[in-house]
């Protein structure tokens, strides 16, 4: 299906202390082959520390707004109320998106009749993929984005690259702003529910560092055993059912663990022995996390 004329692309951007990144993100947009006059880019300040205006005053096309309340899925939405354009696109602050990345990820909505979304392509990379540190190589690999296997296993596409119609967005809802993790998984099977197709836009690529520090690979790990839970806590299950939930989480990731040892990414045994150290370190923040949220009383945290 071939659009009547070129359409307006909003793209959305939420960001929480993030002007390290940023402004490569803003920069990469700046250069895009998309005509200019026909895509505009808004960054949603998630109550930064940060003055994220520093940043985005470089650049003409980009307009700032701010959403006070945190959680990056409701900063979403407030960018796509802002939003006048008939495709909305998302990435994140710490993206590098190629410089067709909107035209491409424009052409693979209108590839097909009745497209709910596209996942388009994220490319993880470490500062030297020949000499990751213990930290970028596990998120390499155990925590890359394999945007195909969403689409085909869980039917949705992770929101550092999706793009999506505004139709589509008034007819199943914006995302869902109680939820700090997981907000994309629950939208794209809203979509896929309604009866629209998902395609995965290899053309449409974006590059996103690995995180390259235990504080922040453990941040992330925080954030998802976060918005698990409160997706799980939606449900309204029994005491009895989070009981039984809980003790299932405590089993030991044998299956994992094989498939570590038999992975021919990990080139030695000393990336092995320094996943598995990772692996481990993070397992047991997830259990500790786990226990506070369900026992202690505890709020999901964001990143």
């Amino acid at each position: 299906m071939e659009p009547k004329s070129t359409p307006f692309v909003s793209v959305i951007i939420p960001v929480f202390n993030d002007n390290r990144y940023l402004g490569i993100c803003l920069n990469s947009l700046a250069s895009q082959t998309y005509p200019s006059d026909h895509y505009e880019v808004i960054v949603v300040d998630n109550n930064s520390d940060e003055d994220i205006q520093v940043v985005t005053s470089e650049f003409d096309f980009v307009t700032l707004i701010h959403e006070p309340v945190p959680g990056s899925y409701i900063a979403r939405n407030r960018g796509i109320k802002f939003s006048k354009g008939d495709v909305v696109a998302f990435t994140d602050a710490d993206c590098i998106p190629a410089e067709n990345w909107i035209e491409q990820g424009v052409a693979a909505l209108y590839r097909e009749e009745n497209v709910g979304l596209v996942a388009g392509h994220i490319d993880l990379f470490a500062r030297d993929n020949n000499k990751p540190n213990p930290f970028e190589l596990y998120e390499t690999i155990a925590l890359a984005f394999p945007q195909d296997q969403f689409l085909a296993n869980d039917r949705f596409g992770v929101t550092a690259n999706l793009f999506t119609f505004k139709h589509v967005l008034t007819k199943v809802g914006l995302f869902d702003e109680t939820l700090k993790s997981g907000g994309d998984r629950d939208w794209g099977q809203r979509v896929y529910a309604a009866g629209y197709r998902q395609i995965y836009g290899e053309q449409a690529c974006v590059k996103h560092p690995a995180r390259d520090s235990w504080e922040s690979l453990r941040k992330r790990s925080v954030r998802i055993i976060g918005g698990k839970f409160d997706l799980l806590r939606a449900n309204e299950p029994s005491d009895l059912a989070l009981l039984k939930d809980f003790i299932l989480f405590l089993k030991p990731p044998f299956r994992f663990f094989v498939r570590v040892w038999q992975d021919s990414r990990l080139k030695n045994f000393h990336q092995k022995f320094q996943f598995t150290l990772v692996m481990l370190r993070l397992r047991w923040v997830a259990i500790q996390e786990r226990f506070l949220l369900q026992f202690c009383g505890g709020i999901s945290k964001r990143s």
